[in-house]
C-alpha cells in the first residue's frame, strides 16, 4: 500500500510549566510539496508509517476497554449535515486544498485546536495530505504525532565521541489520526476515522471533542448484565418500596463497583445460561476470566453450561472443564504422564473429602 504525498507540514510544539501553569506555543518549520517531500530526510524517517496506519487493525467495538486504536464517528444533530461538525470541515478542508501556502494555513488551524487539549506534551506534529496511488482521486489526511525522547545520544567524532541530541524524536509510540477511515483497501468511510494512541493520555480524544466512539465489547457486556439483574430485581420484588429490594439493590450496587468480586449464588443455573447466550449473541468469542483460589481459568462465555460448569463442594467450589484434548506448553510435567481416572471416581473422591470431619484440638495427640 504506497501513499504518494501531496503536501506535509512540519511543526514543533513546546509545552512548558507544570499542569494548569502551561505556557504552550508551536513553530512551523517546513511545509513541503510532492516534489520537495520526495528529496527530504523526512521521507526516510516517515514513509513507511503511512501504509502501517492504513493497515493497523482496528475493530468498531472492540475487545478492550480502552484499546489503543479507534474508530471515531462525526457527530450530527438530527436534521444537520455533516458539514455541522467542526471536526469535519477541519479534515475536509485539509483535504480539499490544492497549494502549499492554503496547506500550511490549514494546518495552523488545526495546530492552534490541538494545543488547546489539557495533557498535550511536547513534540513534533506532522500533518500530511498523501493520495493511495492504486485507488481515489481525493486525498487521506494524516496528522501524526512524535513525543520528544529524552536522553538520547549520537556518536559525533573521535574528540567528544558522543553529543546530546535536542528535541530528539522516534516514530516508536507515535500517534496517528487518518481521515477518511478506510475498513478495507479500495472502500472509504466518510463519516469516519481511524486514531491511534498507545499511551494513556487520550490527546486525540480530547482534541476531536465533536467525535463519537462505538462501546468495547467488555462494555457492552456490562451493559447487558446490569440490565439483567435490574429486570430481576425488578421481577422479584416489583414494589420498588420493598424493603428487601432495597437491600437487594444496594448489595448488587456494592458487588457492580468492586475491582474484585466473588461468586453472589442469587441465580440458577439455567437463569445464568440463558443470560449468557443473549450475551454471546453480540460476539460469539467473549471470553470469561476468573479465579479459583491460586487457579486462573480462561475460557469463552459460550462454554458456560455446556463444557464449563461450577459446583458447590461443601464449604468450597469445584469446576469441571469439558474438552477433547490437553495441551502443554513447554517444559515438562508429570501431569502429562497420567492416566486420567473415570469422573465418577474423582467427583466420589472429591465429595467424601468435603464430608469429612474436621479434627478438634483436643483430639490431636500430643
Amino acid at each position: 500500500m504506497r501513499f504518494d504525498i501531496q503536501f506535509l507540514s512540519f511543526f514543533v510544539l513546546q509545552v512548558e510549566g507544570k499542569e494548569g501553569q502551561t505556557n504552550k506555543n508551536y513553530k512551523h518549520y517546513q511545509t513541503l510539496d510532492e516534489d520537495e517531500y520526495e528529496e527530504s530526510e523526512i521521507k526516510k524517517f516517515l514513509h513507511a508509517e503511512f501504509g502501517r496506519t492504513a493497515k493497523r487493525k482496528v475493530e468498531k467495538n472492540p475487545g478492550t476497554e480502552q484499546p489503543p486504536t479507534k474508530i471515531g464517528t462525526f457527530l450530527v444533530e438530527p436534521g444537520h449535515e455533516l458539514t455541522s461538525n467542526p471536526n469535519y470541515n477541519l479534515f475536509t478542508r485539509l483535504r480539499a486544498v490544492d497549494n502549499k501556502e492554503d496547506f500550511k494555513n490549514a494546518c495552523d488551524d488545526l495546530v492552534r485546536s490541538y494545543l488547546e487539549t489539557s495533557s498535550v506534551r511536547g513534540g513534533a506534529l506532522i500533518i500530511t495530505q498523501a493520495k493511495l496511488d492504486t485507488h481515489f482521486d481525493d486525498p487521506f489526511i494524516f496528522v501524526m504525532k512524535c513525543d520528544f525522547e529524552q536522553r538520547i545520544a549520537r556518536i559525533s567524532d573521535e574528540r567528544s565521541l558522543i553529543s546530546e541530541v535536542e528535541m530528539a524524536i522516534s516514530a516508536r509510540n507515535m500517534k496517528s489520526i487518518q481521515y477518511p477511515h478506510m475498513p478495507e483497501e479500495g472502500m472509504i468511510e466518510e463519516w469516519e476515522l481511524k486514531i491511534h494512541q498507545s499511551s494513556h493520555a487520550r490527546y486525540f480524544e480530547d482534541f476531536l471533542k465533536f467525535i463519537t466512539y462505538e462501546q468495547s465489547i467488555p462494555e457492552i457486556v456490562n451493559e447487558r448484565v446490569m440490565d439483567y439483574v435490574q429486570t430481576y430485581v425488578e421481577e422479584k420484588w416489583p414494589d420498588a418500596t420493598n424493603l428487601e429490594r432495597q437491600q437487594e439493590e444496594h448489595d448488587l450496587e456494592l458487588w457492580a463497583a468492586s475491582e474484585k468480586r466473588d461468586i453472589q449464588e442469587k441465580w440458577e443455573p439455567q437463569h445464568v445460561i440463558e443470560a449468557a447466550e443473549r450475551i454471546v449473541e453480540i460476539k460469539p468469542e467473549i471470553e470469561i476470566k476468573m479465579k479459583l483460589g491460586d487457579t486462573s481459568i480462561r475460557g469463552l462465555l459460550a462454554d458456560y453450561g455446556y463444557r464449563l460448569h461450577i459446583a458447590k463442594l461443601g464449604d468450597h467450589y469445584a469446576m469441571v472443564i469439558e474438552g477433547d484434548a490437553f495441551t502443554f506448553d513447554k517444559g515438562f510435567s508429570p501431569v502429562e504422564l497420567l492416566q486420567p481416572e473415570p469422573f465418577e471416581v474423582v467427583a466420589r473422591r472429591l465429595v467424601d473429602r468435603a464430608n469429612e470431619i474436621p479434627e478438634r484440638d483436643d483430639d490431636i495427640p500430643y
